[in-house]
């Protein structure tokens, strides 16, 4: 199973196509918040993709802060924007919404910056911002890729062309 998964598009629905084109094989796509807007475009015009959105702080509509996404691999998900979750502070508060949730991976936006490491026993990503990075960062997007057997693999990606 391959995930996409993106973050902080503000109001760029190109960001998203963008990430798409270039991996078209993706089962499903795991927004984490700051992009409300273009969501609802993209699920618009892939409605036979999975998808999934969680709300950021500069998001308007009602959405859910976080979300659990079962795979149906057995790897668990735990998804948020982070904001509510002081990530910009400590992932501890991230990572133990995870374990609570039985996850095996924790997901946040928020930062506009890429992180990729296990913590605490939980494999965290922030796969940046695919529209407005900061300092020296580029565009960027997270793969999250599950095997047959429950192997774990996640990787950011530069968004090319952007």
């Amino acid at each position: 199973m391959k995930i996409l998964v993106i973050s902080d598009t503000h109001r760029d629905f190109s960001a998203i196509e963008l990430a798409l084109s270039q991996n078209k094989d993706a089962d499903m796509l795991i927004h984490l918040g700051d992009g409300e807007t273009e969501f609802e475009d993209f699920t618009a015009a892939h409605p036979m993709l999975p998808a999934v959105y969680v709300g950021g702080n500069c998001d308007i509509g009602v959405h859910e802060t976080t979300h659990v996404v079962r795979t149906g691999t057995g790897v668990n998900i735990f998804c948020c924007h982070g904001h509510t979750l002081a990530v910009k502070m400590t992932l501890g508060l991230l990572t133990e919404n995870a374990r609570e949730n039985n996850c095996d991976i924790a997901l946040y936006g928020h930062t506009h910056i890429p992180f990729n490491d296990m913590v605490n026993g939980v494999y965290v990503m922030n796969p940046g911002s695919a529209a407005l990075p900061r300092g020296d960062m580029k565009p960027s997007y997270g793969i999250i890729d599950i095997d047959k057997n429950r192997a774990i693999s996640i990787n950011i990606r530069e968004l090319r062309g952007k």
